[in-house]
C-alpha cells in the first residue's frame, strides 16, 4: 500500500470538515449529552458527516469506525483495515474555545495506526505521518519533517488539566525532574512528535479514535506509544476503549 500518495486526498477531507467546524465556533451551535454524558455538537455531526463522505469517495475502500456512528462488535470483528475517525476531538476545547481541537483521520491495519492525520482548525496546523515516508507539520505554506527530541534532564510533561489524577501525579513525580506542558486533545502526541514536549502519560478513559491518528503520528516521527505493561496500544478491539499508556520518544522504558 502507497500510503502516502492518499495524504493529500486526507488533508482536503479534514480541511473541508475544518471549515464546516469553524462555522459553528463563529457563529454558535447546539449543545447535547450523549449517553456517557461528554458533549455533542452540531459541529461534530458536520465534521462526521464530511469525512465519511469524502473517504467513500476515495478510489481505495475501507470500513469506517467514527466515534459519532456506533457499529457493531460482530460487523467490525473481521475488519482487517479500517478507516478510524474523531470528527472533533477535544469538543471541550470547541466549546470553550481553547483552539486546542483536531480533526483526526488513520488508517489501522492489523491493529497497527499505520497512516494518521491530525489538523488543528483554529490554529491553521497539519499534522500527518505514515510508516513509510515519516511525520510532518504544516502551517500555511511551511512544511516540516518533524523527529522525535532526546529528553532534556527537566522533562517535558505534556498534560491535560481536565484529566489530572493522582495517578498521574504520582508517575510524573517519578520521572524527576520535569515541568509540565499544557496542551488539548490529541495535541499532546503532536508536541511531543515536533520536539516541544518528551513524555505523555494517560491514566484515564480514551477510545481507540482519540489515539489513533495522533499515534501515527508520533510514531512516524520516531516515538512510540507504549501500555503499562510495555505493549504497543493496538485498534481493532471489541472493547474500543484503550488501556492506560505512555506516549513519549524511544528513550522511555516501562518500569
Amino acid at each position: 500500500m502507497n500510503y502516502d500518495a492518499l495524504v493529500p486526498e486526507l488533508l482536503e477531507i479534514a480541511a473541508r470538515a475544518g471549515e464546516d467546524i469553524m462555522r459553528f465556533y463563529h457563529h454558535g451551535y447546539e449543545v447535547t449529552q450523549k449517553a456517557d454524558d461528554s458533549p455533542l455538537t452540531e459541529a461534530d455531526m458536520a465534521s462526521h458527516h464530511r469525512i465519511v463522505e469524502g473517504l467513500k469517495g476515495l478510489d481505495v475502500q475501507y470500513p469506517i469506525l467514527s466515534e459519532e456512528a456506533e457499529v457493531s462488535w460482530e460487523e467490525r470483528r473481521n475488519w482487517e483495515a479500517f478507516w478510524l475517525v474523531d470528527p472533533i476531538d477535544g469538543t471541550k476545547d470547541f466549546i470553550n474555545q481553547t483552539g486546542e481541537f483536531t480533526v483526526n483521520i488513520a488508517l489501522i491495519e492489523d491493529g497497527v495506526p499505520v497512516l494518521g492525520i491530525v489538523t488543528v482548525p483554529a490554529l491553521g496546523l497539519e499534522y500527518w505521518g505514515t510508516a513509510t515516508s515519516g511525520a510532518f507539520r504544516r502551517r500555511g505554506r511551511e512544511e516540516e519533517r518533524l523527529r522525535v527530541m532526546d529528553p532534556p534532564e527537566e522533562k517535558r510533561v505534556v498534560a491535560s488539566k481536565n484529566h489530572m489524577n493522582e495517578e498521574t501525579e504520582r508517575f510524573i513525580e517519578g520521572l524527576g525532574p520535569h515541568r509540565l506542558v499544557q496542551a488539548g486533545s490529541s495535541l499532546k502526541f503532536c508536541r511531543i512528535a515536533e520536539g516541544e514536549a518528551d513524555i505523555y502519560p494517560r491514566i484515564g478513559p480514551t477510545c481507540e479514535w482519540d489515539t489513533g491518528a495522533a499515534q501515527a503520528v508520533l510514531e512516524a516521527a520516531g516515538g512510540r506509544v507504549l501500555t503499562f505493561e510495555g505493549t504497543p496500544l493496538r485498534y481493532g478491539k471489541e472493547d474500543v476503549h484503550n488501556p492506560h499508556f505512555v506516549a513519549a520518544g524511544p528513550w522511555y522504558e516501562p518500569v
